[in-house]
């Protein structure tokens, strides 16, 4: 069969995207890729699948940016149309973002199935836009926040798909770690980085005792405007650390690492989960609709992850999360195990077994549980001090 995927702007859209496409071609089937300008540049990806890049205006609050980037999707949707007549997909499936958009408007309007997939642990605007089209609407989370009642029927949960060198990770024995060991630690903000992290971490890492801080090891990603001065101060602390704007062989490092500190994306969270890694989170404030803090919920009340609201990550309570980790071996093992337990390593396999069955023109099949829509917003976490 052939498949068309579409998505695209951030590599929490890509990853999953590129998983499922080796999946895919690995079966047998045809793949090509819809997205845009910027996740058509995402490094490491997609190799040897066609990609075609769209217009894809996001939807903006004033009506001029309205009407531009609602331009923009037509344009996009007019020659989404066009390729579709020339490569006629069994199937079309979106990962959300506004990339996906004039591609899935397109394969509606042309009476192809579609299947979304939310990586998320609340339904996205794009996805929230298309569900009542979708032939399938496949998540991350058992629960998912703005799912309506009426589209649980057609909704399966078969997690977020990694690539297979991640979940090779978490069938290896956790690094070994002991009160002599280097601490390994990696810290990542997602593709695009995170400027509190190149704030806080190095400082907080000054504030732990000299004994462990000289049992450091860092890899951290950092944006560009960042990185000399991150530099500059571990030199300053006499920590090694290995900066780089963009983690390009982000298994080999995750499976180094004894702690990842970052940012609570979706990929992340899929990959600790199926990697078995402890973290410390720290979810975008400004995610839209929060929808970090509800990705951390499960990993956290899991015991395989803690989480500090950004208000409140400072030096020195980063400093003490990692010495209640640090100070006692099993803690760390413990964590990984814990963030194992919630993993869903097979996500790409279910979720190409669920298109397959749409692009034959099957009823979805419940893979796994069945999704529930969630009743309330995320409820508040257990206290950054509580034990993982």
């Amino acid at each position: 069969m052939n498949f068309v995927l579409a998505a695209g702007g951030t590599g929490g859209h890509m990853i999953p995207a590129h998983a499922l496409a080796a999946e895919l071609k690995a079966r047998g089937h045809g793949v090509l890729l819809i997205t845009d300008a910027r996740g058509s540049k995402i490094p490491g990806l997609f190799d040897g699948v066609p990609v075609h890049i769209l217009p894809a205006g996001r939807l903006a609050k004033t009506p001029w940016g309205l009407l531009k980037a609602l331009r923009s999707v037509m344009a996009g949707r007019r020659e989404a149309k066009t390729l579709y007549a020339k490569h006629r997909p069994d199937a079309v499936i979106g990962f959300g973002g506004y990339p996906a958009f004039p591609a899935l408007l397109a394969a509606s309007s042309r009476g192809i199935p579609t299947v979304l997939h939310e990586q998320n642990a609340v339904l996205g605007r794009v996805n929230r836009l298309l569900a009542g089209d979708a032939a399938a609407i496949a998540t991350a989370y058992e629960q998912v926040e703005r799912l309506k009642p009426s589209h649980e029927i057609k909704t399966s949960l078969v997690g977020n798909p990694v690539r297979a060198s991640i979940v090779r990770l978490g069938e290896l024995p956790f690094p070994a770690f002991d009160e002599y060991a280097p601490l390994k630690l990696l810290v990542t903000g997602g593709s695009q980085g995170a400027t509190v992290l190149g704030e806080v971490v190095p400082a907080g890492l000054g504030e732990l005792g000299a004994s462990l801080r000289h049992r450091l090891q860092v890899v951290q990603q950092c944006r560009s405007d960042d990185i000399e001065r991150v530099r500059d101060t571990y030199q300053k602390l006499g920590i090694p650390a290995e900066l780089s704007t963009y983690l390009n062989d982000m298994d080999a490092k995750l499976g180094e690492c004894h702690l990842m500190i970052g940012r609570a994306g979706a990929s992340t969270i899929a990959e600790l989960t199926a990697a078995g890694r402890p973290s410390i989170l720290v979810p975008l404030p400004i995610a839209t609709d929060d929808h970090q803090t509800a990705n951390a919920r499960e990993l956290a009340r899991a015991g395989g992850a803690r989480m500090i609201p950004q208000p409140q990550f400072t030096p020195q309570a980063l400093a003490r999360q990692i010495e209640a980790l640090a100070d006692d071996p099993e803690a760390l093992s413990n964590a990984a195990a814990r963030a194992l337990s919630v993993g869903r390593p097979h996500a790409a396999r279910d979720l190409a077994d669920l298109v397959e069955r749409i692009g034959q023109g099957d009823r979805p099949a419940l893979i796994g549980r069945a999704v529930k829509p969630a009743a309330a917003p995320a409820v508040a976490l257990a206290p950054a001090g509580a034990a993982a």
